[in-house]
């Protein structure tokens, strides 16, 4: 976590230009707290700076306080109401905030301002997938890519709507016309792999992966999806993976799995008042383990008189502290982080981070030695078919695993856990199928 503070370095009769670029510099590097003191300095100097306000507004917007960004952003407006790229951002603070038909307003604005936009141009056609409108969205993004064909993230959007269609020879040929102009665009090598196996053609998936290590042999994400394909699945994703993978991941985070309705932490909640109350007392050591950006924060800190997050991605735990629900929050591994703290948590929760885990029996192993107290354990996992021949964890194409509820039954009572509960839920959406889950409960 940071811990420079851009003062301890600055003279105090730095100018407005300096504090902006000390800021700016910090904001691209992710290091939210130097940027956010770096914005303050500069607004103290020049209140009305529009670049600082939109600037910081941007930075709140990323770490999740809507309403501070919304006032930023809108007084930087109304200072230079003819610049483009500020109704743009008002309008991203709003759609992140579920504002649709005033985000749409402010991209139409920012439109007027400058018609060819690109940025603005892609922003108006995610709202309409966001929406569902799909059609609409992908006649959006065919105009933007024949006006801009190197424009990857639009290639990247313009493939998953075609995913969400179920046009997958679609979705195959934007993912190889990208890579033409980006051929080491890993989202679209990503994207392009999954749209081989999801068209039966695990061979040209197990080709791109390995060329894809040939080119980057320290990409840990090839790797682990190679592996799945290969029937060479690890015991669970390795670090390098999971923390490559949200780091990439947390800028957009809340926004995306927003559209995805997603719906783990509010289940773990749920759960969590069943057998707490509905009249939260704020009395019990809470961990929030793989904690991500936070979401959970909200249902799990009414019964905490401490809550703790961990999370293998730096990036992702800096967006969870700006929530100020967290008393301490760690960059670990979260089995030896278990494992290093007996009897230190009343209740471990845990929302989507048992996907990325195959065999469970070290994490509860874990997760018995960390609770005392009530000593309850909710988590979630994502469930498979429970036939006979099918195994206890499966890893899929898109890089997750799967669990057999018996297999988690039975990991949970070999490791001294009793009560053991659980029910099948929803997780979220994805490419508009319902991913479902086991929402699962213990008690020591």
């Amino acid at each position: 976590m940071p811990t420079t503070h851009p003062t301890a370095a600055m003279p105090a009769a730095a100018s407005a230009a300096t504090w902006l670029a000390r800021a700016m510099a910090a904001h691209r590097q992710g290091q939210f707290d130097e940027a956010r003191s770096a914005y303050e300095a500069l607004l103290a100097l020049a209140p009305e700076h529009p670049d600082g306000l939109h600037l910081f507004g941007m930075l709140e917007a990323q770490t999740g306080s809507g309403d501070a960004a919304l006032a930023l952003i809108s007084r930087a407006i109304a200072l230079n109401p003819g610049e483009a790229m500020f109704h743009n951002n008002l309008g991203n603070a709003l759609l992140q905030m579920g504002r649709e038909d005033e985000a749409d307003a402010c991209y139409e604005r920012a439109l007027a301002l400058d018609p060819g936009r690109y940025d603005v141009m892609n922003n108006r056609a995610l709202l309409l997938a966001r929406r569902g409108e799909l059609v609409a969205a992908e006649a959006a993004f065919t105009r933007l890519l024949e006006v801009a064909p190197g424009f990857t993230g639009a290639r990247q959007n313009m493939v998953l709507v075609c995913l969400r269609l179920g046009r997958l020879n679609d979705a195959l040929a934007h993912c190889v016309t990208g890579l033409v102009t980006a051929p080491q665009a890993r989202g679209l090598r990503e994207l392009l792999g999954r749209a081989y196996v999801r068209c039966k053609m695990p061979g040209k998936a197990c080709e791109l992966y390995q060329q894809w290590i040939e080119d980057d042999p320290e990409d840990p994400v090839p790797r682990h999806h190679l592996g799945a394909l290969q029937g060479q699945a690890p015991e669970r994703a390795s670090d390098a993976y999971v923390e490559r993978t949200f780091d990439d991941f947390a800028g957009s985070f809340d926004q995306i799995l927003g559209r995805l309705d997603y719906r783990a932490p509010a289940l773990v909640g749920q759960a969590l008042r069943a057998r707490l109350g509905d009249a939260p007392v704020p009395q019990w050591r809470v961990l929030d383990a793989g904690c991500g950006t936070g979401l959970c924060a909200e249902h799990l800190a009414p019964h905490a008189c401490s809550l703790v997050g961990v999370d293998l991605s730096r990036r992702m735990l800096e967006r969870a502290a700006q929530r100020g629900h967290y008393q301490a929050l760690h960059q670990e591994e979260l089995v030896a982080f278990l494992q290093a703290r007996p009897q230190a948590y009343d209740i471990v929760a845990s929302a989507d981070t048992l996907c990325y885990f195959g065999a469970l029996e070290g994490f509860a192993q874990a997760a018995q030695q960390a609770l005392g107290g009530i000593g309850w354990l909710i988590f979630t996992v994502e469930s498979h078919e429970e036939a006979a021949d099918s195994p206890p964890y499966r890893l899929h194409s898109h890089g997750r695993y799967s669990h057999r509820r018996d297999y988690v039954h039975a990991v949970l009572a070999q490791s001294g856990f009793q009560n053991v509960h659980s029910e099948a839920a929803v997780l979220r959406q994805e490419l508009q199928d319902p991913v479902q889950g086991w929402l699962v409960c213990a008690q020591l």
